[in-house]
């Protein structure tokens, strides 16, 4: 063997021997597992470096994508915006007492694909201190946005006062809601029985006492303004709507109620089985609007009597499906001027006035006294279709089969 062969043996030898000693080192499970196995490549402090680098950069990524927070100084935040972009730092701190530590997060607003359903979208303010605001945009559903629902139960309050300025909306210090005006996008093109698209935000449980904080209402009512502004400018409209505050009336009423003026109705009188009785005051929705609401005895955010009479068509339809109910007693008026039904806890009748549907509802929380639901909605039928307009009406009840 010559010099040459000897040497390429001893490389052989070495690199076997190489091979055996590092196979020797690494756990049999170790070298049964391919090259990208978590396991082995951190085996390496530089590739382990990288790993936890990567790592770190998805996280944060994340988080991010979750959560922002809203600093009082400059800083990687400070240009952000909350709530699909509608709301700057000084929007939202104002809905927060001027605090700015606030967290956002959302969910965009998107439509499905033949937009039967309408926009959807959902955005959460949230403050270290436990309070939260939670921003909704959404279509008002007419199968299920009836006395029953709980979107009127909250939204459509006495407690709430209208924007105004023929604003399909309303607002208080808990709630505040607007619709999206039909001239820009509104409702689906030829579908006349859909809801109106709108943006609301709510704060918690509805509270009914006299003390109402004008100013957290008046951030409510602004805020929302500014979320619709925005939904309608992302959307291509040139309309932007105004300020609404100026133009709002006070907070609602809590009027000493008569016998013969229930809600403050002349004429209406006051069954025995709703006589007060110490349970809670009468609240009464103040200024003109799109709804005028009485709630009596409210007790955890539900009264125990409510008189509803929405005026707004846009917002009336949503009483359209439930007010053909044919298997309650019916109601009719004078000359086909309208329809609807009488049960034990519910009374609803819908009238087609000069200006277009009209919703009168009487609503018990409970079905103890049906025959003053019977004998209430056709008196408070006939009084508020003269104070809006649409009088005289008289309805009549009939028993179902």
């Amino acid at each position: 063997m010559n010099d040459s062969e000897n040497e390429n043996n001893n490389d052989n030898s070495n690199e076997n021997g190489n091979e055996s000693a590092s196979s020797a080192r690494v756990p049999l499970h170790e070298r049964r597992r391919p090259w990208w196995h978590w396991h082995r490549v951190a085996r390496s402090r530089q590739r382990l470096a990288v790993i936890m680098a990567v790592v770190g950069a998805l996280l944060g990524a994340l988080l991010g994508g979750a959560g922002v927070a809203w600093q009082a100084e400059a800083g990687p935040f400070a240009d952000d915006r909350a709530c699909w972009g509608a709301l700057g730092r000084d929007d939202v701190a104002a809905l927060f007492d001027g605090k700015r530590d606030i967290e956002t997060s959302e969910v965009p607003i998107t439509s499905d694909r033949i937009g039967s359903e309408g926009p959807s979208g959902e955005c959460r303010l949230t403050s270290p201190r436990g309070r939260r605001i939670t921003v909704q945009a959404h279509q008002l559903d007419t199968r299920f946005g009836g006395a029953g629902g709980q979107w009127a139960d909250e939204f459509l309050s006495a407690r709430l006062t209208p924007l105004g300025d023929g604003l399909l909306g309303m607002a208080s210090d808990t709630r505040a809601w607007l619709a999206v005006p039909d001239g820009c996008i509104g409702r689906p093109s030829g579908i006349d029985t859909s809801g109106p698209t709108v943006i609301d935000m709510e704060t918690g449980w509805t509270v009914y006492d006299d003390d109402v904080n004008t100013e957290d209402r008046d951030a409510l009512a602004r805020a929302v303004v500014k979320l619709v502004n925005h939904y309608m400018a992302d959307k291509g409209c040139t309309s932007k709507i105004a300020d609404p505050v100026p133009q709002m009336s006070g907070p609602p009423r809590f009027p000493d109620e008569k016998k013969d003026a229930m809600c403050g109705i002349k004429g209406l009188r006051l069954p025995a089985a709703f006589v007060h009785d110490g349970r809670g005051d009468t609240v009464v929705t103040r200024g003109g609007g799109p709804v005028r609401t009485c709630d009596r005895d409210v007790l955890f955010n539900h009264p125990e009597l409510r008189l509803m009479t929405i005026e707004d068509p846009r917002l009336a339809i949503l009483y359209e499906r439930m007010s053909l109910d044919g298997a309650k007693d019916e109601v009719s008026a004078d000359e086909q001027d309208g329809y609807g039904f009488v049960r034990d806890d519910m009374g609803l009748f819908q009238a087609k006035c000069q200006t277009g549907q009209v919703t009168f509802l009487v609503r018990a929380e409970n079905g103890r006294h049906p025959s003053d639901i019977r004998t209430i909605l056709p008196r408070y039928v006939a009084a508020e279709a003269d104070r809006i307009g649409c009088g005289p009406l008289h309805i009549t009840v009939h028993p179902h089969g």
